[in-house]
Formats: structure tokens, C-alpha cells, sequence
């Protein structure tokens, strides 16, 4: 395979970021991403590393373009409770039917292997966004009366991230609809009055 030394970077990145979203790192072999961008090894490693780094680029780029717009939109939402049912009515739509349905979350997908420190980081920030939006939104509903007496916003939220991960991984393993919904059903009334 000839050498590519010019080529639309966010074009390969965007091939191999579904590539690991779809398979995860440990399945997906550098000859694969060779295979899938049409790229020579050389190009890949000059560009961006070797695998790990690769996979970290790969997953900041999903935090940056996939999941931080949909956290922005939850933060900035200003309906309290009826953000957060929002945001979990859009994640289950995701997570359940078109494109990428059954593919779970490329980020809840790497909390699930072990994977390099790079993309432990990358696994942080977007743990922290979501929790964080999370809150704005669990905070604007407290201020509405909406929350039960003695709610602590904080750990609420960190609830509902854990939430938003499992049904990111029950999506991929073949849980329902209505499995998933019920689990959603069941946190957001334990928290409203």
C-alpha cells in the first residue's frame, strides 16, 4: 500500500472513531483501521500515533462532536425534570433504532475494556460533563419544587450518569425499549415529589 502523506485527517479520524465505537479497542487491530481509512500504517502512526493514541483521538473526537452538543443542549435547557426525561427520551432513541443503534456509547464502551491512561482521561472529562449538565438541570428543577425534600443535586446527578451508562451498555447487549424506559420511569420518580 503506497504511502498517503495528504489526507483529510478528520475524515480518516471520523472512520476510525465508528471503527472503534462499533468494535472497541481490543477487537479493532491497527491492519483494521489500515483496512477501513485506506490508509498505510505509516500515514496512521506520522498523523497520529500509535493505537492508543489513535484510540484516544478517536474517542475525544466522539466527546467533542457526539456527546458534548447533547450535554450543552441538557445544560442549557431550563425545564428542570422535564430536560433530564428529554435527555434520556433522546438517549434511548439513539441508543435503540437508526444508524448506530446497538452500538451503546463509544464512551460507555471503553469504561468497559481496560483502556490507556489517554483515554481514561478522555473517559473522565466526559463522566464530568455529563454529571455536570445533569445537575444544572436537577438544580433548575429543585429550584421549581419539582425535586423531593432533602434531594441532594450532586449525588442525584452522579445517579443519573450511572443510569445514562447502563442503558448505553444494556442497548448494545439487546435490552427493550421497554426494559430501558422503566428504569428511566423509576429514577426520575424516586427523585420527583
Amino acid at each position: 500500500m503506497p504511502d498517503v502523506k495528504h489526507f483529510d485527517q478528520d475524515v480518516a479520524l471520523a472512520t476510525v472513531e465508528q471503527l472503534f465505537w462499533r468494535r472497541g479497542s481490543a477487537a479493532t487491530g491497527i491492519q483494521d483501521v489500515v483496512a477501513a481509512t485506506g490508509l498505510s500504517r505509516s500515514s496512521l502512526y506520522n498523523a497520529f500515533g500509535g493505537k492508543d493514541d489513535l484510540y484516544a483521538a478517536a474517542a475525544r473526537r466522539y466527546l467533542e462532536h457526539r456527546s458534548r452538543p447533547m450535554f450543552a443542549q441538557l445544560a442549557a435547557d431550563g425545564r428542570g425534570l422535564a430536560a433530564v426525561t428529554t435527555f434520556f427520551d433522546r438517549l434511548l432513541r439513539l441508543r435503540l433504532s437508526g444508524e448506530y443503534a446497538g452500538w451503546g456509547c463509544m464512551m460507555s464502551n471503553a469504561n468497559a475494556e481496560n483502556p490507556p491512561d489517554a483515554v481514561r482521561a478522555v473517559l473522565a472529562e466526559h463522566h464530568a460533563v455529563l454529571r455536570d449538565a445533569l445537575a444544572a438541570a436537577l438544580t433548575v428543577a429543585q429550584g421549581n419544587g419539582e425535586l423531593r425534600a432533602g434531594t441532594e443535586v450532586e449525588g442525584a446527578a452522579e445517579l443519573l450518569t450511572l443510569l445514562a451508562y447502563a442503558i448505553n451498555l444494556r442497548s448494545r447487549s439487546g435490552a427493550t425499549r421497554a426494559q430501558l424506559r422503566s428504569a428511566v420511569n423509576a429514577a426520575l420518580a424516586a427523585l420527583a415529589v
